[in-house]
């Protein structure tokens, strides 16, 4: 590759055994899946992010850090000043670069902006700015086909038609350039709350017994009450489950159907040196360890994420499939001619990982037990760290450790220490996570960095469903 143009796409809330590309029972990604099984395409199976929620995991993605050494997320809600961003290292090599983003937490409030040409963050306020009138109006005609109908309630509408669009003119601006480009969109929709178009609900809707109406309605409730619901320890009946699972899978079949019309449009434009990159920044949790969304754990369930490359031979013909979006973030700046010096990803040309690092901040778990603890005073939080907790995962264990207390697991089962059973193991993940930790987990940066989220941003989070100060 000779300085490839880049599309990086990140799926919001996306946990990969919900996906075709893990023999899911429905086939909600369809489109990842072709693009995976083309000639210059390849999926992995074990993709694990590096943080648990949007900020700290997109922080490391556009650092190519581990989440405390960028802070981001942890601690703190900010990229320090002194890591360099991917978007900058890219433009020393003259790449343009733009971002689009519907989540305040990739922001300029975090400085995840930071070295983008164009940085576009779609609210509600800066709709009809960045989409412009001829998109709104083309949402408007296909209102139905990809969102609620008409309807005022703007919690039913999603934003990830309308960042394809945006998207698909940004490919159109860049078709008849020399110099190559990054662009990197954030696709919102499988965030809860799960409210896909009609036509991918119905998809679903023998799985469940209730009727759509209802179904839909059990989406909002859910979303407006989660930390009230995993205070009361999750009451779903069965048929519960299985109608928010369904109303989730719609959000991604939805979501897979826009990457797969971006990717042949690419394609259309006859942009052929382009590497195209689909991922996500976390999953989801439905129950597992008592939790809903993607708080508190570091459960498979939120970090076990699909990863398509296509187009990179350098990524496509790697030996293995333990890989983490650092990896390939280096792989494709060293294609680029980038500078790649102070990222922790490996080589994927020279090397293999024999174990991923997910990491979770103290101050956003502790927020959220604490506020579970005010809802219930009888709900439980010694099963979880409050401490700054991080996973080592293999492909047969996963060892977490916080300085509340360390636990080996044995995979699948994610709720049994089997440190007893298994101590060799247990002291061999244990020296590989210091040394970690004394490396490359190393802070870049001391002190405390609060972001500067406007009002429109904060309401933004709130409605997202974060606890926003």
């Amino acid at each position: 590759m000779d300085r490839p143009n880049i599309v990086w796409i990140t799926l919001e809330s996306t946990r990969m055994d919900h996906t075709s590309l893990d023999g899911y029972s429905r086939d909600t990604t369809p489109n990842l899946a072709r693009i995976a099984g083309t000639r210059d395409g390849r999926a992995f199976g074990d993709c694990h992010t590096h943080g648990v929620w949007t900020l700290a995991s997109s922080a490391s993605i556009l650092t190519g850090t581990v989440p405390t050494h960028h802070g981001a997320g942890m601690e703190n809600d900010v990229i320090p000043d002194e890591l360099d961003t991917i978007p900058e290292r890219l433009t020393e090599q003259g790449y343009r670069t733009a971002c689009l983003s519907p989540n305040s937490h990739l922001s300029s409030a975090t400085g995840l902006d930071r070295g983008f040409d164009e940085f576009t963050w779609l609210s509600a306020d800066t709709l009809l700015e960045a989409a412009g009138p001829k998109i709104l109006a083309k949402y408007a005609l296909n209102c139905r086909r990809h969102g609620p109908g008409f309807t005022t309630d703007t919690r039913k509408h999603g934003t990830s038609y309308l960042m394809n669009e945006i998207a698909k003119r940004q490919l159109g601006s860049y078709a008849d350039e020399d110099e190559p480009f990054f662009l990197y969109a954030h696709y919102g929709d499988p965030h809860h709350p799960y409210h896909p178009p009609q036509r991918f609900l119905d998809r679903y809707a023998d799985d469940f017994a209730m009727d759509t109406d209802r179904a839909q309605r059990l989406g909002f409730y859910h979303h407006d009450n989660f930390h009230q619901l995993i205070a009361d320890g999750c009451p779903f009946s069965a048929d519960e489950w299985d109608a928010l699972q369904a109303l989730y899978d719609g959000e991604i079949a939805h979501t897979d159907e826009l990457v797969g019309d971006l990717f042949d449009h690419a394609d259309r434009l006859g942009l052929d040196d382009t590497v195209f990159v689909i991922t996500a920044d976390h999953g989801e949790l439905f129950g597992e360890q008592g939790m809903l969304a993607h708080l508190v754990v570091t459960d498979d369930a939120v970090t076990h994420v699909p990863l398509v490359v296509h187009g990179a031979d350098a990524i496509t013909d790697h030996d293995g499939e333990t890989v983490q979006h650092a990896d390939v973030m280096r792989t494709l700046l060293d294609a680029a001619g980038a500078r790649t010096e102070g990222l922790h990803g490996i080589d994927l040309r020279e090397e293999t990982r024999e174990h991923s690092l997910t990491q979770r901040g103290a101050k956003r778990a502790l927020k959220n037990l604490d506020r579970f603890a005010e809802l219930n005073p009888e709900f439980d939080p010694s099963p979880y760290h409050t401490a700054t907790l991080s996973a080592l995962r293999t492909t047969e264990f996963k060892y977490q450790r916080s300085d509340d207390r360390a636990e080996l697991l044995r995979l699948p089962d994610e709720t049994q220490d089997v440190s007893e059973e298994h101590p060799e193991v247990e002291a061999r993940l244990d020296d590989a996570l210091d040394g970690v930790l004394e490396t490359d987990g190393q802070p870049a940066f001391s002190g405390n960095r609060e972001g500067e989220f406007s009002d429109a941003m904060k309401e933004q989070l709130s409605d997202l469903g974060y606890l926003v100060d």
